[in-house]
């Protein structure tokens, strides 16, 4: 037996333990790659399968799984939803450090308009075009849902969505391209702040991938079936923003898109989204969505379903349970690789490192943090300014509003009058307390002083019956004033809240008649999550704001602009049509060979002959409690080479009363263009706040990425030739035009 000696063994040992310290891995991917070689087949394919937690579920409640909390001591968990708290978070990742890797869970959950504090829902917050405050909002809700235990929030929604028939409107930007990639920016930045791995931040993850917004017939979870070049146009755009502003994953849609369920889609996930844009972050499928390929006719069992989804790029599976049953079966028959398992568990492992997940499990689970961070008064005092911005003022004849101080009673009738936890609307978490919720009447009577208040309901919203029209017409005759609350309720519209009746509900407008015709001045509110068709109202009724579900602080925020302590400033985001019938509407729309001239131009163009062209209100209205004036427009030049641009200016000034935020908004059209081109497109605004009597000049520079579009061969392009110039208040306000050319 051969001795070593002493000091020789000494300077071995040494030797190795320095050897070991250099060996270990530095950099998040050398981490991923030494973590990845310990790994089991089945630890891997545990990484790939998310759960739900059973409490808040937002999906069909999993109950034939076992024991989840066995099941993430084996390692066959990577990820849980609906787990919020603290208490409860805790508790599930001290089962996952019980795994033999000790690999750390991920908490997701649909944060998509705040955890606690709740803000307006997004078609609202869209609606302020204040990108700031839309940021603010997404970083409060971030917080809130840091210190609460989550690390993943499955937000922004960033479809585009003509279609006001389809419930989830409500939880996107609307209809433009520009306007929706410029807020999933904002978003974005708001949820991952200064980056993730920080105490205040949560992963966000752009949704739906893709063109999920244009279900056939606005039916939710419809098939779509459109243009490459329409998708790369309308639909991508904001997905590409929301890439670039770093979002952390993406999750696919649940419809096919030109037969090809969204899961399976090789061309949405690795063509596009992979491989053309190099997105680094994982994909995760909608609840169930893998297995729903079943239903789609796509394939015939979820064994077939788990090999479509993750060769096509799918890397985890929310709840359909098709890769945690079939994919080691996939793997042996040699129908998936070991290699695509792996990069999908890279992909994951990557975001847990980022996150600081295996430095800390429970980083995120401090009681005391979430005691002190929740429901602060700063973060109150922002859900309440985030919903005056985003209340539209659709109508103000006589200037009925800002109510008087004078008045000495205001009757306030209608179903929405005294509700408090339903505006919050759909999407809201059950975080918060429901006394934390402001309701109209609580508002208005904060902000009355002396008046008197009176009260009746009238009708409920979905009320057939005229019971209560009586009490509420005597109520009115004793005001002064009269605000009417009406509406859908608030989950009339959401996933799977699909109308193709979007009508006021019920007799409501009927009892909108009965109070005008008393001849008081009225003021009709309307509480939804999209566009209504309310005719009657819109003709007739003096005045009318838009005000949307607007989260805690909705009394409040009504209030301060009813009694104009706030001036509205807000825009649609979406069109609103005159009936189902015109649907899908949008602004931005291709001309035809046979154009109507005018609105009731009938003659052989392409018109209803029952029905106006035009939209009841376009994209981009909202008035203001002032007026302002747009003059003095001056081109830099009047032609501009490819790479060069031309500067716009023009003058705005407050003629009016009060002080007021603008949004002056430049369109542009391509007058001849192969592929033709919309009659317009929005392209630049800025939002402004003016005292009265001030006056701003407003630049906007027209780069070539402004002019440039999709080719048939999807070449991203631009043409020499005219273009129309167009700035004004709305879509169809344009107050100032010109004409400029692009030369070669």
């Amino acid at each position: 037996m051969t001795r070593i000696n002493p000091i020789t063994a000494a300077c071995l040992v040494c030797f190795i333990a320095i050897s070991a310290t250099y060996a270990q891995p530095k950099s998040i991917p050398q981490k991923v790659d030494a973590l990845i070689k310990k790994m089991t087949l089945a630890e891997k394919i545990g990484q790939l399968n998310q759960y739900n937690g059973d409490w808040a579920a937002t999906g069909p409640v999993t109950t034939d799984v076992g024991n989840k909390l066995d099941a993430i001591k084996r390692g066959e968990v990577g990820s849980i939803l609906n787990i919020v708290g603290v208490q409860h978070t805790r508790v599930f990742q001290e089962a996952a450090m019980k795994s033999r890797l000790k690999i750390p869970l991920l908490f997701g959950q649909d944060v998509i308009h705040g955890y606690s504090v709740t803000f307006p829902i997004p078609l609202a917050e869209a609606a302020s075009w204040d990108l700031d405050a839309i940021k603010k909002s997404a970083r409060i809700a971030a917080t809130e849902a840091a210190a609460g235990g989550v690390h993943w929030t499955f937000a922004p929604m960033v479809d585009i969505a003509r279609d006001p028939r389809w419930g989830r409107v409500m939880e996107g930007a609307g209809e433009d391209p520009y306007l929706g990639s410029l807020i999933a920016t904002a978003r974005v930045k708001g949820f991952q702040g200064n980056g993730l791995g920080n105490l205040d931040a949560v992963m966000a993850c752009a949704k739906h991938f893709t063109a999920y917004g244009a279900a056939i017939g606005g039916r939710d979870y419809n098939s779509v079936d459109m243009s490459l070049r329409t998708l790369w146009e309308f639909y991508l755009p904001p997905f590409k923003a929301a890439l670039d502003a770093g979002v952390g994953t993406f999750m696919n849609s649940f419809n096919d898109l030109n037969g090809t369920p969204a899961s399976a889609s090789h061309y949405l996930q690795r063509d596009i989204l992979k491989n053309k844009w190099g997105f680094k972050g994982f994909v995760v499928s909608d609840w169930g969505s893998i297995g729903e390929m079943i239903n789609h006719g796509y394939v015939k069992n979820n064994y077939e379903a788990a090999e479509a989804a993750i060769n096509a790029g799918n890397d985890m599976d929310m709840e359909s349970r098709s890769y945690i049953n079939n994919l080691a079966k996939l793997v042996a028959a040699k129908k998936v690789s070991i290699a695509t398992i792996d990069e999908a568990v890279k992909r994951i492992l990557t975001k847990k490192y980022e996150l600081g997940l295996f430095d800390d499990p429970y980083r995120f689970s401090d009681a005391e943090r979430e005691k002190r961070v929740l429901n602060t008064p700063e973060t109150i005092a922002a859900a309440r300014d985030a919903a005056r911005k985003s209340i539209v003022l659709l109508k103000n004849n006589n200037k009925v509003l800002p109510l008087s101080k004078n008045d000495k009673s205001i009757a306030l009738i209608g179903p929405m009058v005294k509700l408090k936890k339903e505006n919050k609307g759909f999407w809201a978490l059950d975080v918060g307390d429901e006394n934390q919720v402001v309701s109209l009447y609580e508002g208005v009577q904060q902000h009355t002083g002396n008046a008197k208040l009176l009260y009746a309901q009238g009708c409920d919203v979905t009320d057939t019956t005229r019971t209560g029209f009586n009490e509420a017409y005597k109520t009115a005759m004793q005001a002064d004033v009269v605000v009417m609350a009406m509406g859908e309720r608030f989950d009339m519209t959401g996933e799977a809240k699909s109308r193709s009746n979007i009508h006021l509900p019920g007799v409501q407008e009927e009892l909108i008649k009965a109070i005008v015709a008393t001849g008081k001045p009225v003021v009709v509110l309307l509480y939804a999550g999209r566009p209504m068709v309310f005719d009657w109202t819109a003709d007739h009724a003096p005045a009318i704001l838009y005000t949307w579900w607007l989260g805690n602080q909705a009394g409040n925020a009504i209030a301060d602009v009813l009694f104009g302590s706030y001036n509205p400033g807000a825009k649609l985001p979406i069109t609103f049509p005159r009936t189902e019938g015109q649907i899908p509407i949008y602004y931005n729309h291709y001309n035809t060979g046979r154009p109507a001239h005018a609105d009731n131009d009938v003659n052989y163009t392409s018109a209803y002959i029952d029905l106006l062209n035009s939209p009841k209100f376009a994209f981009g209205h909202g008035l203001s409690y002032t007026t302002f004036k747009y003059d003095n427009l001056k081109l830099s030049k009047k032609s501009m080479l490819k790479n060069g641009n031309i500067r716009v200016s023009f003058d705005l000034q407050n003629i009016g009363d009060y002080a007021g935020e603008e949004v002056a908004q430049l369109y542009l059209r391509d007058v001849v263009s192969q592929p033709v081109r919309p009659v317009k497109e929005l392209k630049d605004f800025k939002k402004l706040m003016l005292q009265p009597g001030e006056k701003k000049t407003i630049t906007f520079t027209i780069t070539k990425d402004k002019l440039a579009f999709y080719n048939d061969k999807l070449d991203w392009i631009t043409q020499p030739g005219e273009f129309n110039l167009m700035i004004g208040s709305a879509s169809d306000d344009i107050r100032l035009q010109n004409n400029f050319n692009l030369d070669n």
